[in-house]
């Protein structure tokens, strides 16, 4: 008993140093990026490119110079699942569904519209443009939710790779950037209210810093209605996710008979995507009390910043370069894309 007690102690204790050096290394490269992005807000007043895009490019940089060995592997990935998978249900409290509810069901429904047409036409060009299926569903995810985050969130439900993973992010993110600073020059030339901006800026931008980076100079109203509008296509995250795992579970039962999850229907779905879903509900009934909000998402941010490192270190830049030209051009014209419908959504409605 007392052998078997003792085996048990050293293969915990080979575990947790296994992880160890890994996790160490995706934690400097992440305290790094938050260092370079402070930097950044210092120099240019906003953070423009935001440490978890500067993680995975820091990450990629290493990752082109030194391939990390065994040692590192367990840690990186531990990294880059399972802590990601976690950021993602810190992620759902960020949404009080009552607040959506509130703003009413047109404004509702025109934003589900335009995330479900974006979400269809962003992966059909990227088809035509003879990317991969995985790719084409995160670059499909990042443009109509919420850039990196949905990217992130996405990637473990399809199993994409890392190199899927930076290379999605890497090109959504320099767009991402150009649409923050370009898109207030549409203001004069579309004759746009404060509030129809901010419903622009809601419907195209990537992320929630990105949206007050865009609409603050505006004025205070189109912050407040893009950052709204910005929080329900975040709320479209859930009800993706679960479609993805969906259409992921009937595709391994059709091409094998030993579908992961088996029969059992409950383990179908990740467990992250009810409980993101159990966060916002928990959030919405005011069971997460408002003091606590800031520090989940901080919390949630950082994790999510460690996993994108761990994903850059992963990820083989020759492979990126092969498809570069065709990324850019598939968030590019998914971008236009974007902005075009949501223009004729705010004239119309």
């Amino acid at each position: 008993m007392t052998t078997s007690v003792s085996q048990e102690r050293k293969t915990l204790r080979n575990e947790i140093l296994g992880l160890f050096w890994g996790v160490a290394l995706c934690l400097l490269v992440t305290l790094l990026s938050i260092a370079a992005q402070e930097l950044e807000i210092g120099l240019l007043g906003a953070p423009y490119i935001e440490a978890l895009v500067i993680a995975i490019l820091f990450g990629m940089a290493i990752r082109a110079v030194w391939t990390p060995g065994q040692r590192w592997a367990s840690g990186i990935s531990f990294s880059a699942k399972q802590l990601l998978e976690v950021a993602v249900v810190l992620l759902g409290a960020s949404l009080n569904l009552a607040t959506i509810a509130a703003s009413g069901p047109l404004l509702l429904l025109i934003v589900i519209a335009i995330v479900g047409v974006s979400l269809v036409c962003s992966y059909g060009i990227s088809r035509v443009l003879g990317l991969s299926q995985k790719i084409s569903i995160l670059i499909a995810c990042g443009n109509s939710i919420c850039g990196n985050s949905a990217i992130a969130a996405a990637a473990p439900v399809i199993n994409a790779s890392s190199d899927d993973v930076g290379a999605s992010i890497s090109f959504t993110a320099i767009l991402g950037v150009l649409t923050v600073l370009g898109l207030p020059l549409l203001v004069p030339l579309f004759d746009l209210s404060s509030r129809q901006y901010g419903v622009l800026a809601g419907l195209t931008v990537y992320a929630v810093p990105q949206v007050l980076a865009a609409t603050v100079p505006v004025s205070f109203v189109s912050a407040q209605v893009g950052t709204l509008v910005k929080l329900i296509r975040v709320l479209m995250l859930g009800p993706v996710l679960i479609g993805l795992t969906l259409v992921m579970r009937i595709k391994a039962g059709r091409s094998s008979s030993m579908a992961p999850g088996g029969n059992n229907p409950l383990t179908w779905v990740p467990w992250f995507i009810p409980a993101f879903l159990a966060f916002a509900a928990l959030r919405s009934l005011g069971l997460i009390p408002d003091f606590a909000i800031a520090p989940i998402g901080k919390v949630a941010g950082f994790l999510t910043v460690v996993s994108m490192a761990a994903l850059g270190l992963g990820v083989d830049l020759t492979l990126i370069g092969r498809a570069g030209v065709r990324i850019t051009a598939a968030v590019l014209l998914s971008l236009t894309l974007l902005l075009a419908v949501s223009l004729l959504a705010i004239r119309f409605f």
